[in-house]
């Protein structure tokens, strides 16, 4: 693994406890889980994917807000981040909305099947969906609970137990 690989996978993580740890304050979040390349070996994943279960009656605003600041901040060093959304009843859902002004008609370029019908969420099911499997039993549940659905890689577990002592 070269330096900026292993720097690239360092700043995902980082990026993953800042986003957690804002995250589990906000009203209506239930669970928040580790999805993807970044919980694997893979030396220099190209994104982090988070998994957020949701209430029904959660305002996704100051999620979406998180899920941005998330966003730019891998952006920054040419990497991504997608915080998929699931509700209570482990249905996928959609994404947040990475549009800071979330509303119908405001966009023509927005894709999601009812936009505006719930603010911040992207319910873009034609491009993209989780299965129901995956929504139930994530690699790694990181709140309010901590559950590993396998061996982590060490830096993963590093991450992983920080989250699990943080108060």
């Amino acid at each position: 693994m070269n330096n900026t690989s292993e720097g690239h996978r360092q700043q995902l993580l980082d990026a993953l406890r800042r986003f957690v740890a804002a995250v589990r304050q906000i009203a209506g979040v239930r669970r928040i889980a580790v999805l993807g390349s970044i919980v694997t070996t893979k030396l220099d994943p190209k994104d982090i994917d988070v998994l957020v279960v949701v209430a029904d009656d959660a305002d996704l605003t100051p999620l979406a807000r998180c899920a941005r600041r998330l966003q730019g901040h891998t952006q920054s060093f040419n990497r991504g981040a997608d915080v998929f959304l699931a509700d209570e009843r482990g249905t996928y859902i959609g994404r947040t909305c990475r549009w800071r002004d979330c509303r119908p008609g405001v966009r023509r370029s927005c894709d999601a099947l009812h936009c505006g019908r719930r603010p911040y969420l992207h319910d873009d099911l034609d491009a993209s969906t989780l299965n129901s499997a995956l929504v139930a039993s994530p690699t790694v549940t990181v709140w309010p609970y901590v559950e590993r659905r396998g061996e982590l890689p060490r830096d993963v577990e590093e991450v992983v137990v920080a989250l699990e002592h943080a108060v």
